[in-house]
Order: C-alpha cells, then sequence, then structure tokens
C-alpha cells in the first residue's frame, strides 16, 4: 500500500511539473484561470504530491523495504559529500549570483544532485522509485528549457558575489538542518556517522 501511494504522489507531483513544460496547454490554463488562481492550483497539486509521495515513502519503509541491491556502506558518505553543494545550488536559485549565472538553473541541478546522490545509496525499490523518477524529471526539465519558445523572455536578475556568500551561507545552513533534523526526525535515519 505504501510503494502505491508514494507512486500516486510522484505521478501528482511529477506530473503538474511536467505540465509546466507544455507551454501551449499551459498557458491556456492560465488564460482560463487566471495567473493567480493557476499559481494557486500547481501548488496545491504539487504539495498534494509531496506529502502523497512522503506518507507512502514513510509507509513502504515500515511495511519492510524490498531490497534490489545492497550498496556498500561508504556510499553513504557520498550523499554527505553532495548534499552540501546541492543545498547551496537550490538556495543559489532563489539568491541569484554568480552560482547561478554559471549553473543557468541551479534548482534543478540541485535536485538532480541530491537525486542521484541518493540514489547510490539507496538499493530499495521504493528509493530507487523516488530518487530515480526525480533525476529523470530534472533531466527532462532541463531538456525541455533548452527547447522551449519562450526561452527569449526576459532574463532573471543576477546579483554577484555578495549573494553567492549568502548563498553559501545559507545553503549550509540547509544542509546541516536536513541533516541534523530533519533526516534524522523525519525520515527516520540518522543522516550523519552510522
Amino acid at each position: 500500500m505504501g510503494l502505491a501511494l508514494e507512486i500516486l504522489g510522484l505521478v501528482i507531483f511529477l506530473g503538474a511539473h511536467v505540465f509546466v513544460t507544455m507551454r501551449e496547454h499551459r498557458a491556456a490554463l492560465v488564460k482560463r484561470l487566471g495567473a493567480g488562481p493557476y499559481r494557486g492550483l500547481f501548488s496545491l497539486v504539487s504539495i498534494i504530491g509531496i506529502v502523497l509521495a512522503g506518507y507512502g515513502f514513510a509507509r513502504y519503509r515500515a511495511e519492510g523495504l524490498i531490497m534490489v541491491w545492497y550498496p556498500p556502506g561508504w556510499t553513504r558518505h557520498i550523499v554527505e559529500l553532495l548534499m552540501w553543494p546541492a543545498s547551496i545550488m537550490v538556495v543559489a536559485a532563489y539568491i541569484r549570483g554568480h552560482i547561478a549565472r554559471v549553473l543557468k538553473h541551479p534548482l534543478l541541478v540541485g535536485v538532480k544532485t541530491w537525486a542521484a546522490a541518493h540514489l547510490c545509496a539507496n538499493g530499495d525499490l521504493g528509493g530507487i522509485i523516488l530518487f530515480g523518477s526525480v533525476l529523470l524529471w530534472g533531466g527532462y526539465a532541463r531538456a525541455m528549457l533548452k527547447r522551449r519558445a519562450d526561452a527569449g523572455a526576459r532574463p532573471i536578475q543576477v546579483g554577484g558575489t555578495k549573494n553567492d556568500i549568502i548563498a553559501i551561507v545559507a545553503g549550509t545552513i540547509l544542509y546541516l538542518a536536513l541533516g541534523l533534523w530533519f533526516h534524522p526526525y523525519v525520515v527516520g535515519l540518522p543522516a550523519f556517522g552510522r
């Protein structure tokens, strides 16, 4: 039951994000609903999807993991290592500086880094589905960004080194919060150490 809920949540969450790449359909829905209601609906659907995926993944883990392969213990260090820059990249998407300019799409790079790192250290079916589908979506979303007809839209303003320093500090705080609080208390597994 948990795995089915996880998959349903991923279909809803990632489906909503794939819909965004269908620019003509998205534009028609925005025109019909209005920009504000569209954003609200998108947010609601995304929240429902992520909550279902998270709850389903937790239920699946409680019901017992279905192991596909057994990753070596050292793969945990890959996650610990890559989650720090991934956290910085996610923050740099919102506090835009040179990091954002170089990466172009730091949120997608951060999410793909998160997914790839976790995929290395999780050999169970639920983890492979979760992290693998998010990684595939990230690759798809990046490819679609390159092909968008509205790619010539006004560029997002980019700050300088000050924004990069803020992104690094805030990203480090996010990394520590995820590792010291979120992972052990919400996920139920320690992120650092054994």
